[in-house]
């Protein structure tokens, strides 16, 4: 199904990204799931796309489920986060570090690219629709076709929001987490046990990920390092930093925090690596 995305005043045509998704399981025994990651992802860091390795290594050791593909979703302007920059070069620094470092995440620009903010449950329920409805499902080895469980990934950090009383809409709480369900990537600082209390209802569908490795690296220290002019290689992908440097991103909180930028990178199944990085060649001239 096409629809239109508006990005620097003009429409796109937009198609559901589904050239990483896995079409046949492995596995006709478990239940296939579709992780999305919502967020600013401004820009996005290794932690960011790290939390997907993690969830999937958590799922694959502890749960009858199955990947079969893995998405982010960077959020709408209209969110009016400090540090946010415009949805086009958010979507794009998420392209290049999809496309040009994993072989399975993607990134969905629909969320971006809508009239107006649209609440974490409604972005659920886009890719239930896109994945369930329009591409009918995931196919098993048999030739049955299953639906896909569409979860959402988020740090700890989200889950604390979430116990925090009048800050998340009960409606749209208990469609999240009663629905979809959540995998929790813990977080330095979060006391998530003291939150788990406060969601004893949904228990059952929140899945808590601990990391081995401690990584606190995050898009608010970028941002700062970067104002300050100091370096953030190693920090992010390489195709993203070369991005930021291009188009001169975050060196203050004037003009560039919210600029429009370039029109946003597209691909194909065939051949999105070499079209993520011609985009990028072309918005570095």
């Amino acid at each position: 199904m096409a629809s239109t995305l508006q990005a620097n005043g003009h429409e796109n045509a937009y198609i559901f990204p589904a050239h990483r998704i896995v079409h046949r399981m492995r596995d006709e025994s478990k239940t296939p799931v579709v992780l999305v990651a919502c967020g600013s992802f401004s820009p996005v860091t290794y932690l960011h796309l790290r939390m997907f390795e993690m969830a999937r290594d958590y799922i694959k050791q502890q749960t009858q489920f199955e990947v079969v593909g893995g998405y982010l979703s960077p959020v709408n302007d209209q969110y009016k986060k400090p540090g946010l920059l415009s949805a086009t070069h958010r979507v794009n620094m998420c392209t290049l570090a999809t496309e040009l470092t994993s072989n399975w995440l993607m990134v969905d620009p629909w969320e971006g690219f809508q009239p107006k903010y649209q609440p974490t449950a409604v972005v659920l329920d886009h890719f239930d629709h896109e994945v369930n409805e329009v591409l009918g499902g995931i196919e098993t080895r048999s030739g049955e076709r299953k639906r896909a469980r569409i979860m959402l990934l988020a740090g700890s950090d989200l889950i604390n929001t979430m116990s925090e009383p009048g800050v998340w809409s009960p409606t749209d709480l208990d469609r999240i987490l009663g629905r979809y369900g959540t995998f929790i990537i813990e977080r330095a600082g979060s006391d998530v046990d003291q939150a788990m209390e406060s969601l004893a209802p949904w228990r059952d569908n929140i899945f808590l990920v601990r990391q081995t490795i401690q990584n606190d690296v995050s898009s608010t220290k970028v941002r700062l390092f970067l104002k300050r002019g100091m370096s953030v290689r190693y920090l992010l992908p390489n195709p993203v930093v070369d991005y930021i440097e291009a188009n001169g991103l975050y060196l203050d909180d004037g003009p560039n925090a919210g600029a429009a930028g370039p029109t946003y990178v597209t691909t194909s199944a065939s051949s999105q690596e070499q079209e993520a990085s011609g985009s990028l060649s072309q918005m570095a001239s």
